[in-house]
């Protein structure tokens, strides 16, 4: 007899969900973190991304919502200036569990990042460039994915502190390039 080897996983997912205990109207919560946000750039083969994150969640134990962020990094050459910014926009899944006033998650997002680079040559008017030959400015639109370990604190009434972080992916060219983020802010839940 011949088994499926994609049956045993679906069918340890089916059962796994299954026993996820679903939340009440009354464990419905929505919640929001917003800070700094760090990263690998999607494009840039080096540096750190910098900029300003956020992401909104609405559920009990299993939840769904968004995230963004932008950051831009800039890279020097010997011969030219290049600068990336980064916009990712993803919808999010996450498994969370409260624990006192704080909470913890482990959130899936997945959908696109656009990225824009500005390439300037250097010295470039001193030699008399202009238009394309001294800067060019590109858009690409990447597939992007990131799963993040997300913690928060209540510290003030709704107000707290947020941590998150974990690997990302960007598709590229044909093919997966590893990447991570991570963010810092303030949390509020209702």
């Amino acid at each position: 007899m011949r088994r499926s080897a994609i049956g045993w996983p679906v069918a340890l997912l089916a059962a796994w969900v299954g026993f996820i205990p679903v939340a009440s109207a009354e464990d419905a919560a929505l919640g929001a973190h917003a800070g700094l946000f760090v990263a690998k750039p999607a494009a840039l083969p080096t540096g750190l991304s910098t900029g300003l994150g956020a992401d909104v969640a609405h559920g009990g134990v299993v939840a769904w919502g968004g995230e963004t962020a932008w950051s831009t990094a800039t890279e020097h050459s010997t011969t030219h200036t290049v600068r990336h910014s980064d916009l990712r926009l993803h919808a999010t899944g996450a498994l969370q569990h409260r624990i006192g006033r704080g909470s913890i998650a482990l959130r899936l997002g997945a959908g696109g990042t656009l990225v824009h680079e500005t390439r300037r040559r250097d010295q470039g008017e001193r030699a008399g460039l202009t238009g394309d030959a001294l800067e060019t400015s590109a858009w690409r639109i990447l597939p992007s994915a990131d799963l993040a370990l997300s913690t928060s604190l209540a510290l003030v009434g709704s107000w707290g502190v947020a941590v998150n972080g974990g690997p990302a992916v960007y598709l590229r060219e044909g093919a997966l390039h590893a990447g991570w983020s991570a963010m810092l802010g303030v949390a509020w839940r209702p």
